[in-house]
């Protein structure tokens, strides 16, 4: 996992702002909500044109598709995983990335202070501000709040198949989190290598973080280093699945202690390695094999 920028912008000066709108994103917009979105653009006659597309295929084709024609800011409306998705096709290309959050948690969002109300959102992009932003990256692919391996990735398998039964909400995400932790059974062997130091554990989960917002709001240490350009590593030590469980209540009540809960090793730098050569991981809300 390697730590670079790329940059993040509210808007273009001059030229098109090219919304691609996941329609599966966590808050499942609808036809009004699209409604509602054009009218705003209409309000800025020239700079916007929308692409509504379903999941991550049509996501990645219609991201390459404005790359191709030059469009200058991309915007991503969805959740972290969109985002994170569309960020991770701009990166190197000299595109911007815009923000609608459209998500469950918006994190990413959150952290830059861009607000989730529509009409603010959209504003806040035709007035075209713009900053660098820290990613981070993990086997080529880049991730914007954090990437892990074990027990979060499980979790996040379980979850699609809770909404998918019950929908989107923040209930039915902790509902996930205490069925799959209850049925947990694997922990990992892996070598943690943080520039340059290598050391062995097992352990069902590692966290590598690269948002101090997502840090600060669940009162963990680390968003200092992570601020300053380090990623901050999370390692749970290897234990039953009840204590797992306890540990995931008190990530919930802002009451995790180090080495009691986790051990924190931060750098620039990080490389884990496994026995297996595929491995589930999460990264930024969404999952596959690595």
């Amino acid at each position: 996992m390697t730590a670079g920028t790329t940059d993040s912008a509210a808007g273009s000066a001059g030229g098109d702002i090219r919304v691609i709108l996941n329609a599966r994103s966590g808050k499942r917009p609808g036809r009004a909500q699209v409604e509602e979105l054009a009218a705003l653009f209409e309000r800025y006659p020239g700079r916007f044109s929308l692409r509504v597309v379903r999941g991550g295929r049509m996501i990645a084709r219609e991201t390459a598709r404005a790359i191709e024609e030059g469009v200058p800011t991309i915007v991503a409306a969805g959740g972290d995983g969109t985002i994170c998705g569309i960020a991770a096709q701009l990166a190197g290309t000299g595109a911007r990335l815009g923000v609608l959050p459209l998500g469950t948690f918006n994190y990413f969002a959150r952290s830059l202070d861009l607000p989730e109300d529509l009409e603010a959102a959209v504003r806040v992009l035709a007035e075209g501000h713009e900053r660098a932003i820290p990613v981070g990256e993990v086997n080529g692919q880049v991730f914007l709040n954090n990437a892990s391996l074990g027990a979060y990735a499980a979790i996040l398998f379980r979850r699609e198949r809770v909404y998918r039964r019950w929908g989107r909400s923040r209930i039915a995400a902790y509902w996930s989190v205490l069925t799959t932790l209850l049925r947990f059974r694997s922990s990992l062997d892996v070598a943690i290598t943080v520039d340059g130091a290598t050391r062995a554990f097992r352990t069902p989960l590692v966290f590598v973080a690269k948002n101090a917002f997502q840090l600060d709001l669940f009162e963990l240490d680390g968003a200092d280093r992570v601020r300053s350009g380090d990623f901050a590593v999370f390692v749970a030590p290897d234990c039953s699945r009840l204590d797992l469980l306890r540990t995931a209540v008190r990530l919930a009540f802002r009451s995790l202690q180090p080495s009691r809960d986790f051990e924190l090793i931060c750098g620039r730098d990080v490389r884990v390695e496994m026995r297996h050569r595929r491995r589930l991981v999460a990264r930024d809300g969404e999952r596959e094999r690595m």
